[in-house]
C-alpha cells in the first residue's frame, strides 16, 4: 500500500516556479510608458508618470471578524484580480507593502497566498524598495531634530514633559516602547522620556498614504504636532525646519511600486498603515495611479469591516474624492467556528459555524450601512464539510447576498471566475458610499456613531485622560478632523475576548491623539499598543538560508 503524501507547495515554492514578465511589459500592458519606470531589478519598479484621471471601477475587498492567522483579504483580492484577468478585463491590484514586524512575528507577509500571489514575493515581504526605510529615516529624522534643539538650548521652550514624538523601527520590539534618551551626561543631549512605535503606526506613514503630492507632502510633514511649550502652545515640525530634510529623504518612496500577480496582472503595492493601530489601507496615489491606468482596480483594507472597510469609507474616500463601486466581503470557515466558540477553529463544527453566523451578520449589515450590497467570498479550506457548506449557503440566501465559495488559493484566477462574474453584476448597480458621521459633528458623537453603528455597542465611556485630551482637541480646533479609532482587530468590541456578535457591551476610550499632519484624531479603545512584540515563537525562528543560499521558512 502506497503511503506516500502528496506534496503540497509553499508559498515561497509556488513563487520561485512562478516566470515573472519583465516589468516593462506589465506596464506597457496598462499603457505606462516604458520611460516613466525606475528600476529595481527586472520585476519591480517605480511609476513616475502623471497617470491619466481615474476612470477605473473600483473594488473594496474587507472581511468578517478575522482569527488570528488573517482570514485572507489579500489572497482573494489578488485572486479576483486574476479572475478579471481571465475574464478579459483590463484590470489591477492596489495592495499595502508587508511590514518586517508580522512577517518576522506571527501573521506573516502581505503578498497573498498559494496561486492567488504578487511577486517577486521575497523582496516585496523584506526590503522590498526601501520605502519603509525612508519612513523610518524620516521619523527619525525630526525625533533627532527635537532632542538637538533641547540639547542647542531650546529655543522654543519644549517642555520635555509633553514632547509626542516617538521614534520608529520596523520591527516588532516591545523592549522600545517606552525609554529613556540623554543618559550620559551634559554632552550627550537632554534626557528625557521617549519610545518607539513600529514604522507603520507613525503619522508619517498614514501621511505618506494620504498626501496626494509631493508639495501635499512637505506642508502635511510641516503640521505634524511634536509637543507642546512650557506655555502649553502646541509646536510643530515646521517650527524646527523639519519638513523639507524628511520630504527629501520621502521623495522616491513617495512613488508607487509596480510588480504583478502571478498571472501578470499589474500590481501598486504601495505604504502599509496598520487596520487597528491606523487606517490600514494602500496609498491615495497608488490607487489613483491604478485607476487612472485600469477598467478595474481591487484593493482591500485591514482587518474586518468594523476597522478597515470603516476608516477607508469615512476617511479615505472623503480625502481622496474616489469610492468603491462593489464591496467584497470575505469569510472562512474557521472564523465561523471561532466566533462560534470554537478554540480549535480548524477542526469541522457544524454547530461552531451555526453560532458564528451571527458576526459574519453584523459586517454584512455594516457595508449595506455604507450604501453596498456586499458580495460573499468565502476562501475555502480543505477542511470545509459539505454540512457546513450548506449551512453558509442557506445564510447568504437568507441575507439576500451573493455568495462563491473562492478557490484562488489552490486554483489562482481559475478559482474565482465565479467570484468575479458576481462582482461584475455587482457593479452593474454601483454602489454610492454614506459616511457614517458628518465632519461637523463633534469628536464624541462621531465616536459615538461609529462604537453603536458599527461595532453594536450600547455604550462609550471615557477614561478621565481621554476627557481631558477630548476638551483640549476641541479647544485645539480639532472637532472638525475624522477619527480614526485604534481597537483590538479580534472582536467587534474593544475586548479581544468578545467572540461573536456581543450584545449589550460599552467601549471605553483610553486617550485621543490629534494627528495634525494626516488629519485626523486617533480614539484608542482598550490596550491598545503602537509598538507590537513578538509572540513566544516569532516565524524569525523558522527563517534562513539553505546550503545553496536560498531562503527557507518564508511562509
Amino acid at each position: 500500500m502506497d503511503t506516500a503524501q502528496t506534496h503540497v507547495p509553499s508559498d515561497l515554492e509556488i513563487a520561485r516556479q512562478a516566470k515573472p514578465k519583465p516589468i516593462e511589459e506589465v506596464a506597457t500592458s496598462l499603457g505606462i510608458p516604458a520611460q516613466a519606470l525606475f528600476h529595481y531589478g527586472p520585476h519591480m519598479a517605480k511609476v513616475l508618470a502623471t497617470p491619466p484621471a481615474p476612470r477605473g471601477k473600483l473594488i473594496l475587498v474587507t472581511a468578517m471578524t478575522p482569527t488570528p492567522a488573517g482570514e485572507g483579504k489579500t489572497t482573494v483580492a489578488i485572486g479576483l484580480t486574476e479572475a478579471l484577468g481571465k475574464l478579459g478585463k483590463k484590470v489591477a491590484v492596489a495592495l499595502r507593502e508587508p511590514s518586517l514586524g508580522p512577517v518576522f512575528g506571527i501573521k506573516g507577509g502581505a503578498t497573498g497566498g498559494g496561486y492567488a500571489q504578487v511577486l517577486p514575493m521575497e523582496e516585496i515581504n523584506l526590503h522590498f524598495t526601501g520605502d519603509f526605510h525612508a519612513i523610518t529615516s524620516a521619523v527619525n529624522l525630526l525625533s533627532a531634530m527635537v532632542d538637538n534643539h533641547l540639547h542647542q538650548g531650546n529655543a522654543l521652550g519644549l517642555d520635555v514633559r509633553r514632547i509626542e514624538v516617538k521614534r520608529a523601527l520596523d520591527m516588532n520590539d516591545r523592549a522600545l516602547r517606552q525609554v529613556i534618551v540623554g543618559l550620559g551626561g551634559p554632552g550627550q543631549g537632554v534626557p528625557r522620556e521617549a519610545g518607539f512605535e513600529i514604522t507603520v503606526a507613525s503619522e508619517v506613514m498614514a501621511i505618506m498614504s494620504l498626501a496626494d503630492s509631493l508639495s501635499d507632502l512637505q506642508e502635511r510633514l510641516g503640521r505634524i504636532r511634536v509637543g507642546y511649550n512650557q506655555a502649553g502652545q502646541p509646536v510643530y515640525a515646521r517650527d524646527l525646519g523639519a519638513e523639507g530634510a524628511m520630504t527629501v529623504l520621502l521623495k522616491q518612496a513617495f512613488y508607487p511600486n509596480l510588480v504583478q500577480t502571478l498571472e501578470h496582472q499589474p500590481a501598486f503595492v504601495h505604504m502599509g498603515p496598520f487596520g487597528n493601530i491606523a487606517h490600514g489601507t494602500n496609498s491615495v496615489v497608488a490607487t489613483r495611479m491604478a485607476l487612472g491606468y485600469a477598467d478595474y482596480v481591487v484593493t482591500e483594507a485591514g482587518f474586518g469591516s468594523d476597522l478597515g472597510a470603516e476608516k477607508y469609507i469615512n476617511l479615505v474616500c472623503r480625502r481622496a474624492g474616489f469610492a468603491p463601486q462593489a464591496v467584497v466581503l470575505v469569510a472562512t470557515m474557521r472564523a465561523l467556528r471561532f466566533h462560534g466558540g470554537q478554540d480549535e477553529y480548524t477542526q469541522p463544527n457544524p454547530e461552531a459555524v451555526r453560532q458564528g453566523l451571527p458576526n459574519l451578520a453584523k459586517h454584512i449589515e455594516n457595508v449595506r450601512l455604507w450604501g453596498y450590497p456586499p458580495v460573499l467570498a468565502f476562501n475555502r479550506f480543505p477542511s470545509d464539510t459539505p454540512q457546513e457548506l450548506e449551512l453558509v449557503r442557506a445564510f447568504a440566501e437568507e441575507q439576500g447576498v451573493r455568495v462563491s465559495f473562492s478557490e484562488v488559493h489552490a486554483r489562482g484566477g481559475a478559482g474565482g471566475t465565479e467570484l468575479a462574474q458576481m462582482v461584475l453584476e455587482a457593479l452593474e448597480n454601483p454602489g454610492q458610499p454614506r459616511f457614517t458621521y458628518g465632519l461637523e459633528q463633534p469628536l464624541e458623537e462621531k465616536i459615538a456613531r461609529i462604537a453603536q453603528q458599527v461595532y453594536g455597542a450600547a455604550k462609550v465611556e471615557y477614561t478621565q485622560e481621554a476627557r481631558k485630551a477630548l476638551k483640549r482637541l476641541e479647544k485645539e480646533g480639532c472637532s472638525q478632523m475624522p477619527v480614526i479609532i485604534a481597537k483590538a482587530a479580534a472582536s467587534l468590541s474593544d475586548n479581544p475576548r468578545l467572540r461573536g456578535r456581543p450584545e449589550g457591551f460599552s467601549v471605553t476610550v483610553t486617550d485621543l491623539k490629534p494627528k495634525c499632519g494626516a488629519g485626523f484624531v486617533v480614539a484608542y479603545m482598550g490596550e491598545i499598543m503602537t509598538m507590537p512584540g513578538l509572540p513566544k515563537e516569532p516565524a524569525a525562528i523558522r527563517i534562513g538560508l539553505d546550503e545553496e543560499g536560498q531562503i527557507r521558512g518564508l511562509f
